[in-house]
């Protein structure tokens, strides 16, 4: 590949570290040109580093820009890369003279560089909020940015994100640690603890937390230290601050440091306080010295710290929560000693400098398929369903499908509609369109090939007449406008009003190719609207394919939430309805009987947390043991690891169940609508009982029934590779519509 990247010249800091290592690593296998627009430390350390660089200065951007196209088209450079505000501008004029790709990684908030500077802000500033808008791709430095960015109106499936890497190379301080203490005046008892930071002293930074918690610290533990590595415009106000609140000689602020190995190999806890980051080198630099890590949950950061895996996390300018962190490592030289190797571990696996030139290889490789494809044809698909109203089970399928249809095509443009699009969009990467915004997903249907109607139960009329008839019609529309139309891993029914089962039959029968379904109930259902003319076959609900999450990411999200792995416990899973209030005595027994009889502790599960949250919070409350609430987090496969992690799972909601099914956990039904009877006789589960008939007895009953029960895996084994059968429908009809 070949590819030319501009930038200012004149950067400092993360912004410059993050592209000369970049360059240094692409420069090993492709062919790269770095282009700045002043001479300085910034072009002749990339000289050094053997990176070709052309300084073109001037102050007039016509000339500048005419210079480096004449300089693309003599290299036929494929791609233009563009660093901080004045390469964006170049690069938004070349993007109007030349047909090559232009990409731009953003470092840092643009609406925040220039804070402070009020002529700057509104003149360079404005240019660079406005040539942003003008290039092709954007790469963000940490997810966080990437969802900044969505959230302000730019292309999900135009965005990527990389992270800052670091050389992972043992690196020997000038200094060993007695003799650095010593020269900086840090005085350090025999078992004493330092903690650490390195960081700009100023306001975003956020040091007066660390202070404030250390002081609380060391109250109980005098032989604790802080020493503090930065300079900034509140040193002044950090040391007053420290000489106020912590004892005599325990801070010492060292000032700027540029022996930062030295510094690193004199503290015994990494730390970093700061209110906003992208993704701070100051992390990985201190994983590469094997330090502990206690961080601010902010940003990128959580990235790389895992709470109770990597590191600890606190929530910004909570002193309280970071002195109970810092409490921790001081006490427990094992605990430092474990999160130190877990850091350094994933740090140099997932975050050094060789993972970072491959992640920018492989989005450079991406963008070149796109501009190679572009041919005016159909393309994507674009997916409805009861989407972006905060229930996890839907937003699972949702997860499901696009997993599925990323092994179709990684790169296939997707769209969903959506009740919160812009929170679909940060959370997914792809296009989202309102629900009721009839003339973009009009506009999207002519550019999709496929429509999917799924999964869940879109196709009845318990809930509304009206939702039904919006599928109908979207239904209809989409076979109108052109595209393939595929119900996806889904139920049928009820359907109850007869007028509704007429046009429901006639819809479907007209309009629909395929359908996949998730049980054979819904089958039978299918053939009593008349429907008799698209293929239609029972595979499984999407869902069920959801990997689980790694086992450091179940775990840290089981700390966080207060819960040790290895214990066992019973996941309870409910949703307020009809006769959950009469029955909720039976429900509290039989917990309690778990606990007593096979030491179970309750976890209340809000699956969709505006509903299922005040009865879970009621639930826990009428219980005398221990018991832990937990909303659904807004990933699938930590849903599906949890679930492992339970020994029995006892769920009113169907999407409880299809995790647990995923996961081969058992479990226990409680049935408040056919849909969960359906599912749970498609799986030969025989542990259930209708609501209406829940005693105390019957759970208990189920209860025991359950445990003494191996989980049947070869049922799931087979479900999954039902549901894999929904990807090789909607493959054959995406070929069909080519």
């Amino acid at each position: 590949m070949r590819i030319i990247h501009l930038i200012s010249g004149g950067d400092v800091g993360g912004a410059k570290t993050h592209v000369l290592s970049l360059l240094h690593g692409l420069n090993q296998t492709e062919t790269v040109q770095l282009v700045c627009f002043m001479e300085g430390p910034f072009a002749q350390e990339a000289r050094d580093l053997g990176i070709p660089v052309t300084v073109i200065t001037g102050r007039n951007p016509i000339y500048v820009c005419r210079q480096v196209a004449e300089l693309i088209r003599q290299k036929q450079f494929q791609i233009i890369h563009c660093h901080g505000s004045r390469a964006n501008m170049i690069g938004a004029m070349l993007h109007k003279t030349l047909t090559v790709p232009v990409v731009t990684t953003v470092h840092s908030d643009y609406r925040l560089d220039y804070l402070g500077r009020f002529f700057s802000r509104i003149t360079y500033g404005t240019i660079n909020k406005i040539s942003l808008r003008c290039l092709d791709y954007h790469i963000g430095v940490s997810d966080s940015m990437v969802e900044l960015l969505i959230s302000r109106g730019f292309d999900p499936q135009a965005m990527f994100s990389i992270y800052n890497g670091v050389d992972f190379t043992p690196v020997i301080p000038i200094q060993d640690r007695k003799a650095y203490r010593d020269q900086i005046g840090l005085q350090v008892p025999d078992c004493g603890v330092v903690f650490g930071i390195a960081a700009r002293l100023s306001a975003v930074k956020d040091v007066g937390t660390a202070i404030r918690a250390f002081s609380r610290v060391a109250k109980e533990k005098p032989d604790v230290r802080l020493l503090i590595a930065g300079d900034g415009e509140q040193a002044e106000e950090l040391k007053r601050l420290a000489e106020q609140t912590c004892p005599e000689g325990s801070v010492v602020f060292a000032g700027w440091v540029s022996d930062m190995a030295s510094f690193y190999g004199a503290i015994d806890v990494n730390m970093l306080t700061s209110l906003s980051e992208t993704f701070p080198y100051a992390l990985t630099e201190g994983a590469r010295q094997h330090l502990p890590t206690i961080a601010s949950c902010v940003g990128g950061v959580p990235a790389l710290i895992e709470h109770g895996i990597t590191g600890l996390l606190f929530e910004a300018q909570d002193d309280a929560g970071l002195a109970k962190c810092m409490k921790a490592m001081a006490e427990d030289p094992a605990l430092r000693k474990r999160l130190a190797e877990g850091l350094y571990q994933k740090a140099s696996r997932e975050f050094s400098v060789e993972a970072t030139v491959e992640r920018q290889k492989a989005i450079y490789q991406i963008i070149l398929c796109r501009e190679s494809r572009k041919d005016g044809k159909r393309k994507g698909v674009l997916i409805c369903g009861a989407y972006g109203k905060g229930n996890a089970g839907d937003d699972a399928i949702l997860e499901a499908i696009i997993q599925q249809m990323h092994e179709i095509d990684p790169d296939m443009p997707l769209f969903v509609l959506s009740r919160t699009p812009k929170e679909t969009m940060i959370r997914y990467r792809i296009g989202a369109i309102h629900t009721f915004h009839i003339l973009k997903w009009l506009k999207t249907l002519k550019k999709t090939k496929l429509y999917i109607n799924g999964g869940g139960s879109l196709i009845q009329d318990v809930t509304s007449s009206r939702s039904l008839q919006y599928y109908l019609w979207n239904i209809r529309l989409a076979h109108w406008m052109g595209n393939k139309v595929l119900m996806y891993g889904c139920g049928i029914g009820p359907v109850n009003r007869p007028r509704n089962r007429k046009r429901a039959g006639k819809v479907i029968d007209q309009c629909v190719d395929v359908i996949t379904l998730r049980e054979d109930n819904s089958l039978q259902e299918l053939q009593q609207l008349g429907v008799q003319k698209p293929v239609v076959k029972v595979t499984a609900d999407p869902a069920i394919l959801l990997p689980p999450a790694s086992d450091d990411q179940v775990e840290s999200f089981m700390l966080t939430n207060g819960l040790e792995p290895g214990q066992a416990y019973m996941l309870i899973v409910l949703r307020p309805w009809p006769m959950v209030q009469e029955k909720m005595d039976a429900v509290l027994n039989m917990i309690c009987y778990a606990n007593k009889k096979y030491g179970l502790l309750p976890v209340f599960y809000a699956l969709e947390p505006k509903r299922d949250l005040p009865l879970a919070e009621e639930m826990a409350k009428r219980l005398d043991l221990q018991s832990y609430i937990l909303t659904a987090p807004n990933v699938g496969g930590i849903i599906t690891g949890l679930m492992e992690r339970m020994q029995v799972v006892v769920s009113m909601r169907l999407h409880a169940l299809i995790f647990a099914a995923g996961s081969s956990a058992r479990l226990i039904g409680i049935v408040y609508d056919p849909k969960v009877r359906n599912f749970l006789d498609y799986m030969g589960q025989k542990h259930y009982c209708d609501l209406q008939d829940m005693t105390e007895k019957s759970l208990k009953a189920l209860l025991d029934a359950a445990m003494k029960e191996e989980p049947q895996k070869n049922t799931v084994d087979s479900l999954r590779q039902l549901a894999h059968e929904n990807e090789i429908i909607a493959r054959n009809l995406l070929e069909e519509s080519t």
